[in-house]
């Protein structure tokens, strides 16, 4: 006998918030029930609707704030309430880093069981126009007779109906509406399933995923378009290796300064670049200051994807050398060093996350090592490096669970010190923790 879905209570229902969760939905105990429910902030007296009821707790959307907090903040995007690309924006800017700085010290405490000796104050930039990254939906809906380009609705599968972004860069943030306008034009307008943006110094790179072959007039709109806006197209008709630029060369072009270490990066728009390019060369000066650099070191920069930081660690280093999964990139990262006269580092190809990495760490050469893990973290080659070769680590994480894990090996079994630790705001209004942490 299937036990279906559990009804929802049709009415509003007042609560108290007592907290935030680590994703930024308000915490409330309804009936000795745990409810979060987004869009509420602690202190806060709420009307709310349940959107599912689970086994240990529920979840609900906030309908109306009877009594806000006086960190409520009115958000600045009218999609907002509707667009899931933000999570935050209700809560003051200066409030939302210190929730995230307070989720790593809880995660290090709760999964390390370690705390840092100093809590490294937290990075920001501009809050807004930040983001660079982006894979953004398309679909065409015939209800509403409108092509959709955006991010998914809150608590959906759908895409949100939006004409701008407050928080992507503004040469795609303020043309939204006239993209899909354009895409609505084009004769594949319904097999075109999404948009991979990359925003560089100077221009907009959008690769187009399309299931069907554009015609001469789809690609002459296009070019049309690229001679009225800061863009430049590539088309995407199969898998990634099949992406070429609008004129059917393989352009690259692409690139963003790091100026106070005289360092140039290009790259290929679905390329692994950081979103926010203003926080971006912070970070950087951060990494460096941690390592504390001297001629004599020699640094082991793993996940070094293009070599955003072992370019300029190189330029106060003996030796730098990034390791990275991806042959494309290493080949792209080897060309940066070129490009920017950079003699003392190298790069080469390695599964970190395998477990012979360890083979090719014997010829490795260093005294400090970065690490810049994607989500899942680095602890396969934590386990296989010698740390005891190590005088400083530091850690570049988008994963406080994942950092606080490696950290207890790094602390427990590596028996290193953890000094010091903080976030970066690479993510305003979401709930994205960006952190760092020294290790000794």
């Amino acid at each position: 006998m299937s036990r279906g879905r559990k009804k929802l209570p049709a009415e509003p229902l007042s609560a108290t918030i007592d907290s935030l969760s680590h994703e930024g939905r308000g915490i409330a105990r309804i009936n000795g029930k745990t409810v979060f429910i987004q869009g509420a902030l602690p202190g806060e007296r709420i009307r709310f609707v349940y959107t599912r009821r689970r086994g240990q707790f529920d979840e609900g959307r906030t309908v109306e704030v009877i009594e806000p907090s006086a960190l409520r903040a009115e958000p600045r995007c009218r999609h907002y309430d509707m667009c899931g690309g933000c999570s935050l924006m209700h809560l003051d800017s200066a409030q939302q880093i210190l929730h995230k700085q307070s989720v790593l010290l809880e995660q290090l405490q709760h999964i390390a069981g370690a705390a840092p000796e100093r809590v490294i104050p937290p990075l920001s930039a501009s809050h807004w126009g930040y983001r660079r990254k982006a894979r953004m939906g398309v679909k065409y809906v015939d209800g509403k007779e409108k092509v959709l380009v955006g991010f998914r609705e809150k608590n959906s599968r759908f895409i949100a109906d939006i004409d701008s972004c407050e928080v992507l860069h503004p040469f795609l943030g303020k043309t939204i509406a006239q993209l899909k306008e354009l895409i609505r034009g084009l004769s594949v307008y319904r097999q075109i399933p999404q948009l991979e943006v990359a925003v560089s110094d100077a221009v907009a790179a959008i690769v187009i995923r399309h299931l069907a072959p554009l015609t001469d007039n789809d690609k002459s709109a296009l070019a049309g378009y690229e001679q009225m806006h800061p863009v430049r197209f590539y088309l995407q008709p199969a898998g990634l290796d099949s992406i070429h630029s609008l004129s059917g060369q393989v352009e690259q072009g692409l690139h963003y300064r790091l100026d106070k270490h005289n360092v140039t990066i290009e790259f290929f728009p679905i390329d692994f670049t950081q979103v926010n390019f203003e926080l971006n060369p912070l970070l950087v000066d951060r990494v460096i200051s941690l390592l504390d650099l001297s001629g004599a070191d020699s640094v082991l920069d793993l996940f070094c994807g293009l070599g955003n930081f072992t370019l300029p660690i190189a330029r106060y280093a003996n030796h730098a050398t990034g390791v990275e999964g991806s042959a494309e990139l290493v080949r792209r990262a080897a060309d940066n060093a070129l490009l920017n006269g950079l003699t003392n580092v190298s790069f080469s190809v390695c599964d970190l996350s395998g477990t012979d990495a360890g083979d090719q760490s014997a010829a490795w050469d260093y005294n400090k090592v970065l690490l810049d893990p994607p989500r899942s973290g680095a602890r396969e080659i934590i386990e296989q490096l010698d740390l005891q070769r190590v005088a400083k680590l530091v850690y570049v994480s988008c994963n406080p669970a994942t950092l606080a894990r490696d950290a207890g090996i790094l602390v427990q079994q590596g028996k290193l010190s953890l000094k010091a630790a903080g976030v970066m705001d690479m993510f305003p209004h979401t709930s994205h923790v960006e952190s760092i942490a020294l290790f000794e």
